[in-house]
């Protein structure tokens, strides 16, 4: 396991691109004797059936991120991929992924090897695209479930900053639903010494940043949540130009559907609005990628929470908020009508976790979970979310 996770981690690759990575798992699946089948690209699904008994689900992501590693670990990552649009770029494994595929197929390996101890019919989901919410609904859309027995739950897991050896899950909602948007402001190009001459997009398109942040601060409810962060913004090449077109990209996060509308609605309002005022054209608003809701269906994690007190001990298990971070994992279940469950564990020594120096979080180019007992924990915390269902 540990020197899997070591060739995973050294090889990332970016998101409906892990063409390698799918390889390797079709590989090592076939070394088990586990059926399996390609589904929404470079996703693969194994099925290990083991007589009558229950159909359980459970999904790892594959992908990694464009991220130049900086770990200093002596199996760091020195990839590269391409981007859409041509541009090269480092890409490291910093948000986990390969620790799931790690454990996921070590889990396989322990169901192929100890069938008495269980009964039922497993169904394996390496999942692609997780980074950019386009992986799930790519293996649905694809037949995933016309293709695979239909599960009654399904189990998915994420490694994050937290004390290794222990887990942490939420009853009811999880993680946060996610839209994410890219604006292009038209204006009108100028001499910098003229702007009389001008529509000035990048005055434009600032005011439209700081106005967007009044839409939590001043248009919703304070008893709901929501984040809306402006990530990038771009215009211009020359200081002494005034561009003819502004460019910003926009990341929404909720929980509540009414409130997700009520967000989306008021951000395109404002964007119109400051156009107008402006004497500008229509700006385009561009839809980038969504991520669904990941909620846990509440009495099917507090009976899983019990299960993990048994196996890992009450100490490192706990109850925690939603978290506003998103995942696609829940429109697998979904798309079915079936309960999910989703839950995190811990990758860092406590050393780390309680020195005064901050802590890398996911997505961050020092993010490098200490092997153990990181993959140990991930393992038998997945174990016991099958066996809770699958045991003989």
């Amino acid at each position: 396991m540990h020197d899997l996770y070591k060739h995973l981690h050294a090889n990332p690759e970016l998101s409906m691109q892990e063409h390698n990575t799918a390889e390797l798992i079709e590989q090592r699946l076939a070394g088990l004797g586990i059926e399996h089948f390609r589904c929404g690209g470079t996703g693969v699904v194994g099925i290990l059936r083991n007589g009558p008994g229950p159909v359980v689900g459970f999904r790892a992501d594959t992908d990694g991120l464009p991220i130049q590693e900086g770990t200093g670990l002596d199996y760091a990552s020195t990839a590269t991929g391409t981007l859409q649009d041509g541009t090269v770029v480092p890409v490291m494994h910093g948000c986990g992924h390969d620790t799931h595929v790690a454990v996921l197929l070590t889990v396989a390996g322990l169901f192929a090897e100890a069938r008495i101890a269980w009964s039922g019919t497993l169904v394996l989901i390496f999942q692609p695209g997780e980074e950019t919410g386009a992986g799930a609904a790519a293996m649905v859309a694809d037949g995933l479930w016309e293709r695979a027995p239909r599960p009654e739950i399904i189990f998915g897991q994420h490694v994050m900053p937290g004390p290794a050896g222990t887990v942490s899950l939420s009853v009811g909602s999880a993680m946060a639903m996610a839209d994410s948007l890219k604006v292009t402001v038209h204006g009108r190009q100028s001499h910098g010494s003229q702007p009389q001459d001008s529509i000035d997009p990048i005055v434009l398109g600032a005011h439209m940043v700081v106005r967007l942040q009044t839409v939590v601060a001043r248009e919703l409810d304070p008893r709901k949540s929501a984040v809306v962060t402006v990530g990038t913004f771009h215009s211009g090449l020359k200081e002494n130009i005034i561009p003819a077109t502004a460019e910003f990209t926009l990341n929404i996060r909720t929980f509540d559907d009414d409130v997700r509308a009520k967000v989306l609605a008021s951000v395109r309002r404002i964007i119109a609005a400051e156009a107008t005022a402006s004497g500008a054209p229509e700006p385009q608003v561009e839809g980038l990628y969504t991520f669904p809701a990941c909620y846990n269906d509440p009495d099917e994690a507090k009976a899983l929470a019990a299960v993990f007190g048994d196996t890992l001990g009450e100490d490192a298990v706990s109850i925690q908020p939603a978290l506003m971070g998103s995942e696609d994992f829940g429109h697998l279940g979904a798309a079915i009508g079936v309960p999910s469950v989703f839950w995190m564990f811990g990758g860092y020594p406590a050393a780390l976790m309680d020195g005064p120096d901050p802590v890398p979080m996911n997505h961050s180019p020092f993010f490098g979970p200490v092997i153990e007992p990181t993959l140990s924990t991930g393992v038998n915390a997945a174990v016991a979310a099958l066996l809770s269902r699958l045991a003989s």
